[in-house]
């Protein structure tokens, strides 16, 4: 739609505008056929400005593409996007990646775990204190690479870091720097 096209469909509509406004029930036949009549130079100005098919989706990147009636927006090709996401996501967990999200880990921290064994845990920083961020693993090679992928995805946590388990607690690596945050708004004064 250009500018001239543009500034036209807004004076038609605002004439319209106007006239509904000053519609009642006593409004004579004649006004009410100048209204028809506007109405349809309307219409007709905005078959011209529109050039493309009515939008298939509720999807800005996609309007014409296809059709997913279980997805939100209606749009297959962004709903395909975000299923490869979800499956992507390392055993279809998310780990608590941002700092500031207080809720407590689903794996727990250091205190709530068990007596130890030969294995390695995958931790993150949560801005407070190391937390668990998956399933301990028996095999070092396993938790770098699952480390590895966490630091790659869409909400990776301040630092990483991986712990060796065996009758003690010895840390291995460390990715990152953890940062203590202060979750009370100025400080808790």
């Amino acid at each position: 739609m250009n500018h001239a096209q543009l500034t036209t469909l807004g004076r038609a509509l605002r004439v319209l505008g106007e006239q509904g406004e000053s519609l009642s029930t006593d409004t004579p036949d004649t006004r009410l056929h100048e209204v028809r009549a506007d109405l349809r130079r309307a219409l007709d100005l905005l078959d011209e400005a529109v050039t493309g098919g009515k939008p298939a989706t509720r999807c800005a990147e996609h309007p014409q593409g296809p059709v997913d009636e279980s997805a939100p927006d209606l749009c297959l090709l962004c709903e395909t996007r975000r299923r490869a996401h979800r499956r992507s996501e390392y055993g279809g967990r998310q780990t608590p990646a941002h700092p500031a999200q207080t809720a407590p880990s689903r794996y727990g921290v250091r205190a709530d775990r068990p007596q130890p064994q030969q294995r390695w845990l995958p931790e993150a920083w949560n801005g407070r204190e190391w937390q668990l961020c998956g399933t301990p693993r028996r095999d070092r090679q396993e938790a770098e690479a699952y480390l590895a992928a966490q630091r790659r995805g869409s909400r990776p946590a301040m630092a990483y870091r991986l712990v060796h388990e065996f009758t003690d607690y010895e840390v291995l690596r460390v990715w990152g720097t953890p940062v203590q945050t202060d979750v009370e708004p100025l400080g808790n004064l």
